[in-house]
C-alpha cells in the first residue's frame, strides 16, 4: 500500500517547516518517507526532495520564456504537469509501502478556483492507487484578526470540498502563542473549534451595518457545514508533531493492511513450534 499527504495552505503558513518536521519524526519511527516538492518556485529545503516538479518544469523558466507573471506561470506549470502525467507516473512507480509528503504551493486558487490540485489528488487516488489525504495549515497569527481568521476558515472549507479527500486542518506556529498575550485555553479553543460568534461580537461593531447581514450569512454557513476544526501544531514539540502524524495515519488507515514484520534481531526459527 502507498500513502500520500498533500500539505496545503496559504503562503507563509509554515508548510515546508511542517513537512520537514513530519519527515524528521517519521524517520525516528523507522518509516520510509519521501518529500515530493510540488512547488515549481521553491528554492530551499531542509530535506532534499526525492521527487521534484522542477525536474519537469520550473516557474522561473516559464516566466522568462513565456513572459507570464507569477500566478499565470504557476497555473501554466500545473497544466503542463497534468498534460504530462506519464512523467509523474514514472517518478512514483517505484514507491511501494512508502509515505509521500507532498509540499504544495501556497496559491489557494490552485485548490479552489481552478481544478488543478483536485485533479492531481484524484489521479493519485484512482490511477496510482495511493491512499491520499491532505492537511490545510493556517498561521496562528490569524487569531490576531478575527476577519482574517474566518477568511482562513472559509478557505479551508473551500479546499476541503474541492479536493474531495480526507483533510486535517492545522493551526501552525502555536509556539508563538504566548501566555502573556492574555489568551486562556478557552479563548484559544474558540479558534481551534471555530466559534462563529467571534465574528459577530467584534466584526459587526467595527463594520458598516450594511455588511452585518453578510457576516450573519458567513456565520450561518460555518455553523451549517461544521466541517472545520484545527489541531494545534508546535513544531518545536515532538509530542505535537506526533499527534498530527497520528491523525494523518488514522485518516489513511496507515498500516492496517501491512503484514506484521519480524524484528531484524530475531530469527524466523524462533517462531517455530517446539
Amino acid at each position: 500500500m502507498r500513502y500520500a499527504v498533500l500539505v496545503t495552505g496559504p503562503a507563509g503558513a509554515g508548510k515546508s517547516t511542517f513537512c520537514a518536521s513530519l519527515i524528521t519524526h517519521a524517520q525516528t519511527l523507522g518509516r520510509s518517507v519521501h518529500l515530493f516538492n510540488l512547488d515549481p518556485a521553491a528554492e530551499r529545503f531542509e530535506y532534499g526532495p526525492t521527487i521534484d516538479i522542477r525536474d519537469l518544469i520550473n516557474l522561473q523558466d516559464v516566466m522568462e520564456e513565456l513572459e507570464f507573471g507569477p500566478n499565470g506561470g504557476l497555473i501554466y506549470c500545473f497544466e503542463y504537469l497534468l498534460n504530462n502525467l506519464d512523467w509523474l507516473d514514472d517518478e512514483l512507480g517505484s514507491y511501494e509501502d512508502d509515505y509521500l509528503i507532498i509540499d504544495c504551493p501556497g496559491q489557494i486558487e490552485l485548490y479552489t478556483h481552478i481544478p488543478l490540485l483536485p485533479r492531481l489528488a484524484s489521479h493519485l487516488s484512482t490511477q496510482l492507487n495511493f491512499r491520499t489525504s491532505a492537511t490545510y495549515l493556517i498561521d496562528s497569527q490569524f487569531m490576531q484578526d478575527k476577519s482574517k481568521f474566518f477568511a482562513g476558515v472559509m478557505s479551508a472549507m473551500s479546499c476541503m470540498l474541492a479536493l474531495g479527500i480526507s483533510m486535517l486542518c492545522v493551526m501552525s506556529k502555536m509556539d508563538l502563542v504566548k501566555d502573556e498575550k492574555g489568551r486562556t485555553k478557552r479563548e484559544v479553543g474558540r479558534y481551534l473549534d471555530p466559534d462563529p460568534a467571534l465574528l459577530l461580537e467584534d466584526v459587526n461593531s467595527s463594520t458598516n451595518p450594511k455588511f452585518h447581514a453578510l457576516n450573519q450569512a458567513v456565520v450561518g454557513l460555518i455553523e451549517d457545514q461544521n466541517i472545520v476544526s484545527f489541531l494545534p501544531l508546535d513544531v518545536t514539540s515532538e509530542d505535537s508533531v506526533n499527534t498530527i502524524l497520528s491523525h494523518i495515519d488514522n485518516m489513511m488507515q496507515y498500516g492496517e493492511d501491512e503484514e506484521p514484520k519480524i524484528p531484524k534481531d530475531m530469527d524466523e526459527g524462533d517462531f517455530d513450534a517446539e
